[in-house]
C-alpha cells in the first residue's frame, strides 16, 4: 500500500512541471504566418538575481575565418495584453556585413553563426515563466547564461 501511495506521489510530482508548462504557455499565441515560436524554460536558480540572459539570432553561414560579421536586425520586447507577460520578436534579418580585412583567397570557408550586430538583448533570468521568442523562418535563435560573480571591486573616486 505504501508503495503504491509512494508511486502515486512520484507521478504527480512528475506531471506537475508539465501541466505548470502547459498552463504558461496560454498567455503566449501561436506563431504568424513566416514565424516560429522558439520556447525556453530556464532551470530555478539559488539566486536568479545574480543571472543574466542573452537572446541571439542569427544564421549560420559560411564565412572566411579572419573577418567578423553580423545581420542588421533587432530583437524588440513586447507585452502580451492583459497578460502582463513579455515576448520577444526578431525583425527580418538585413543584409549580412562584416569587416574587410584581407584574407588569402584560397582559404576555405568555415561554418560559423552569425548573429544580429549591436547591442546585445540581456533579459533577466526568470525560471517561473518561459522566454518566448517569435523569429522568422530560417532564423536560429541560441541564448547565453551570463553569472555574476560574488566579489564586486570599488571605483576610484574623482
Amino acid at each position: 500500500m505504501k508503495t503504491i501511495r509512494r508511486l502515486l506521489t512520484l507521478c504527480l510530482l512528475m506531471a506537475l512541471p508539465l501541466a505548470q508548462a502547459a498552463d504558461s504557455m496560454k498567455a503566449f499565441p501561436a506563431a504568424g504566418k513566416g514565424m516560429l515560436r522558439h520556447v525556453l524554460q530556464l532551470p530555478a536558480q539559488a539566486d536568479e538575481a545574480d543571472f543574466k540572459v542573452e537572446l541571439l539570432a542569427g544564421r549560420t553561414v559560411d564565412v572566411d575565418p579572419g573577418n567578423r560579421y553580423f545581420f542588421a536586425g533587432k530583437i524588440s520586447k513586447e507585452t502580451i495584453e492583459g497578460w502582463g507577460f513579455p515576448r520577444y520578436m526578431v525583425s527580418q534579418l538585413g543584409p549580412l556585413a562584416g569587416t574587410r580585412m584581407a584574407i588569402d583567397p584560397d582559404s576555405p570557408k568555415i561554418k560559423r553563426f552569425v548573429s544580429l550586430g549591436g547591442e546585445p538583448c540581456l533579459i533577466r533570468y526568470n525560471s517561473r515563466l518561459p522566454v518566448v521568442v517569435y523569429a522568422p523562418e530560417g532564423v536560429e535563435v541560441r541564448y547565453r547564461v551570463w553569472r555574476a560573480g560574488p566579489e564586486t571591486q570599488p571605483i576610484d573616486r574623482g
